[in-house]
């Protein structure tokens, strides 16, 4: 079983220069683990891997696994729309020590169904390490079917899925469909309550950069029976974590950061810094958390 909680999707931090500021990840990495995070994502879509180098994504994995060093796990994104990319990523990261791999749907290309299903079948067939299916219609074009997720579920390689559509009727029919060992993580930030009651066991999450130790405390409150306090904290920082959307991610969560003084630098092109109206809003709900801004 994969853990139960919250878990960073982190971002990557650069220097001026563009370049990645490995300082300044190792520090992250030690606030996680001081503020409870219960496990890392690196290379997901909020460390902005479609303009990181191959060269610079194995070495932030290198980097996050030997300076946690087994003290959380360290999951990581290994996915391709071309199958046989995805199995050459899972298999280096495997080998660098992943605790879990996730693995997107095909996007721009896309599949049918029985395409869909050996994309991921073929990639759990050849690895040991746990993978972690991602559902991103918003992203990639593409849903993940319910029959594909029902079929890969039983894999013994195939542990849980990060669904991030937004979906509530699509969440719930997963939850019925898939084996009882099959866990599911709650991908929005606005759901984690609603995933959890469909028996979710945690979040993958944008808003833990900068909140980690709330988004901790909501899902093991939930966990523990306390479900009026998760609500709370559900509640308490929904406009905020909206806010943390008004832009594509991670442009809001990295302004956020550097608004409260973390200094994790820039974007690389296409993004860009958010329009002022925009950076306006992330500010006004930042006062009313209280963060100093």
């Amino acid at each position: 079983m994969l853990v139960e909680g919250s878990i960073v999707a982190l971002i990557t931090p650069f220097n001026d220069n563009g370049s990645i500021n490995f300082n300044k990840l190792g520090e992250l990495i030690e606030f996680h683990i001081e503020k409870k995070t219960d496990a890392l994502l690196v290379l997901g879509t909020t460390g902005e891997t479609p303009t990181l180098s191959h060269e610079e994504d194995d070495s932030v994995v290198k980097y996050t696994i030997e300076k946690v060093n087994k003290r959380i796990p360290v999951y990581v994104g290994a996915g391709s729309n071309n199958t046989d990319t995805q199995v050459t990523y899972c298999k280096k990261y495997e080998e660098m020590g992943a605790d879990a791999l996730l693995v997107i749907s095909p996007y721009y290309n896309k599949a049918n169904e029985e395409g869909m299903y050996l994309h991921f079948k073929t990639v759990a067939d050849v690895i040991k390490t746990p993978l972690i299916l991602y559902n991103v219609p918003g992203r990639t074009g593409c849903s993940i079917p319910y029959s594909v997720v029902k079929r890969l579920a039983t894999h013994p390689n195939v542990a849980a899925i990060k669904e991030a559509s937004g979906n509530i009727s699509y969440l719930a029919t997963i939850a019925k469909l898939a084996s009882d060992d099959f866990q599911i993580y709650s991908g929005n930030d606005d759901m984690v309550v609603p995933a959890l009651s469909l028996g979710g066991c945690g979040v993958i999450s944008v808003a833990a950069n900068i909140i980690p130790e709330e988004m901790h405390n909501m899902v093991r409150y939930y966990l523990d029976g306390k479900t009026k306090e998760a609500l709370d904290i559900q509640l308490n920082y929904l406009d905020f974590i909206n806010a943390l959307f008004i832009e594509t991610n991670p442009i809001p969560v990295k302004e956020a950061m550097n608004l409260a003084g973390m200094g994790v630098g820039g974007y690389r092109l296409p993004l860009t810094y958010m329009s002022e109206v925009n950076r306006n809003v992330l500010i006004k709900e930042m006062k009313v958390l209280g963060k100093n801004v």
